[in-house]
């Protein structure tokens, strides 16, 4: 099997760090989007939604999306330590802080990247004015976050989940819209130095 993505892309990190986790290795296939190498007829067929990271299993079988690609993994490769969650409470409180950050934060941070950039303008409508719009709006959800860990150690609970990977990417791709972790976010600014320092993320 192998992975086609844009190795430095927020997707494709979330992939790349749960592979990590998991201790699994991943035949990779750069994929140049800036050229818009994705946009060819040969890509379009491997991927549903023209985007990366994609999963291409050895029959030919293709999923896209990051986190069903982790969710693949997952339960290929079971563990009593699911990046998901084990039981069905943390399961439940996984999924649900993972969708929070994935939609009021990271996904922002996408949306202000790209509108206020224009670095896809080629072949997207970019309003500059929308990209301030999300800046702000991702600037506004950093204290509900700064809140829950102050509540608990990581984002979900006591354990590392893959919220915690979509919540550090997001928190290490929002320095592209000058936006840093500073003193008025302790907690936030705590649990984002001790992330940073798993070799999962290192590496």
């Amino acid at each position: 099997m192998k992975i086609y993505e844009l190795a430095p892309s927020p997707s494709a990190r979330r992939v790349s760090i749960f592979l990590a986790e998991m201790g699994l290795n991943v035949e990779r296939i750069s994929i140049d989007i800036r050229s818009g190498e994705n946009l060819s007829d040969t890509f379009q067929a491997k991927s549903q939604n023209g985007l990366i990271p994609v999963l291409e299993l050895d029959d030919g079988t293709t999923i896209s999306e990051s986190v069903a690609i982790c969710r693949y993994f997952d339960e290929t490769h079971p563990s009593e330590n699911s990046l998901f969650g084990s039981t069905p409470l943390e399961k439940s409180q996984v999924e649900m802080w993972q969708r929070i950050v994935e939609f009021k934060g990271l996904f922002v941070a996408m949306q202000a990247f790209r509108n206020l950039t224009g670095v896809y303008k080629d072949r997207e409508t970019c309003v500059e004015s929308w990209g301030e719009v999300s800046r702000q709006r991702l600037m506004a959800f950093l204290p509900s976050l700064e809140k829950r860990l102050s509540e608990s150690a990581f984002v979900a609970g006591e354990r590392f989940t893959i919220a915690d990977i979509t919540a550090y990417v997001m928190c290490n791709f929002m320095k592209n819209l000058d936006i840093n972790l500073d003193a008025s976010l302790p907690h936030l600014q705590a649990w984002f130095e001790k992330v940073s320092q798993r070799p999962s993320v290192r590496q």
